[in-house]
């Protein structure tokens, strides 16, 4: 198989997984998408721009891939979806095994995202 179909497929299944993600509240949408893009960059130049000049998501892609930066509304988002998963999953009487797990994982996300700059 041509390894430019190969960087396709792994585009079209990260857009996937960043959709089911938007939906999803473990699953994150950003690491897809920037994964998405990475891969359509070498596989489709259409796809890339068609990524690129998405109304929802390319921005937030322009931005990192220009800057390394996510804009604060992003950040607050990507933060307060973490602590509502989170107090879900308390009200909900998980295990504390995986309230453990759950918060270290998205402590460690929250702080990724924290410390990144904002946008320019």
């Amino acid at each position: 198989m041509h390894v430019r179909y190969l960087w396709m497929l792994l585009g079209w299944t990260a857009v996937a997984l960043a959709m089911a993600g938007a939906v999803l509240p473990l699953l994150p949408t950003t690491p897809f998408l920037l994964l998405a893009a990475f891969a359509f960059a070498r596989s489709s130049p259409r796809l890339h721009a068609w990524l690129l000049d998405h109304p929802t998501f390319g921005k937030l892609i322009h931005n990192w891939q220009q800057h390394r930066s996510i804009d604060r509304r992003t950040k607050a988002l990507a933060v307060g979806v973490m602590a509502l998963t989170f107090l879900l999953s308390l009200a909900l009487g998980v295990a504390s095994s995986v309230l453990m797990i759950q918060g270290v994982v998205l402590s460690l996300a929250a702080f990724f995202i924290l410390t990144r700059p904002s946008v320019p």
